[in-house]
């Protein structure tokens, strides 16, 4: 997929966290997936896109992993130093965005595919508007517990699972974040402001490497020719 005018689009990777809920010494994202670490794998997606311009991953302080991976050395590739939040490390990348869109990917999502990275790029330039993120319905059933026990059942109908690549302009999603508001995905900030981000389908493949669970899926999937 080739964009109007040679456009080009830079993209963050919030890479700073320490993945505690994996119960791993290793951060999650430098967990192995098929002799590869997971950042490095979710790099290779997005540099293989062929509008992507810059990545921008934004690395924990004192980082001392990510020089060791192959795509570090990718003339593409920016590190910068992030924060103790989310937030506060997209803010930090953002600094080295350049591009009027910017796409944010969880640097745990090696799965993504690339024609629904294609989609979200596409639905989001045609819309004009401030944006939009990749996302699936929940097709559970979903219930509200309390002290162990389920309070009620909630309707599931308009309900979405919200994944990455999310993507903005730029500029709007620098003046989102600029009050330090604290946030768990970048559409929330836009929508503290009154704004409506497109949803565009995603993948159930398209899944964050969390738990151990799920990285023995990934791994299984890998072993199945999914991403090799």
């Amino acid at each position: 997929m080739s964009l109007p005018g040679g456009l080009r689009i830079d993209v963050v990777v919030p890479a700073a966290g320490q993945g505690r809920r994996m119960g791993s010494a290793v951060p999650k994202q430098y967990l192995r997936v098929g002799g590869h670490a997971i950042l490095e794998l979710t790099l290779g997606r997005l540099l293989g896109l062929p509008f992507v311009g810059r990545v921008v991953v934004a690395l924990a302080a004192g980082d001392g992993r990510f020089g060791d991976l192959r795509c570090a050395a990718d003339p593409r590739v920016v590190a910068v130093t992030g924060g103790a939040e989310r937030a506060d490390s997209v803010r930090a990348a953002l600094g080295e965005v350049s591009t009027e869109w910017v796409l944010v990917h969880d640097a745990a999502r090696p799965f993504v595919r690339p024609g629904d990275i294609e989609a979200l790029v596409e639905a989001c330039l045609g819309d004009g508007g401030v944006g939009g993120i990749l996302a699936v319905p929940i097709h559970d059933t979903v219930k509200e517990g309390e002290g162990g026990r389920i309070a009620r059942t909630r309707p599931r109908d308009g309900l979405f699972r919200a994944q990455t690549p999310q993507m903005f302009r730029a500029a709007a999603l620098r003046e989102a974040l600029s009050g330090g508001v604290a946030v768990t995905d970048e559409a929330s900030a836009l929508e503290a402001r009154g704004e409506r981000p497109l949803l565009v389908m995603g993948s159930e493949l398209n899944f964050k490497v969390t738990t151990s669970d799920d990285l023995r899926l990934a791994q299984a999937l890998w072993d199945a020719g999914m991403l090799s």
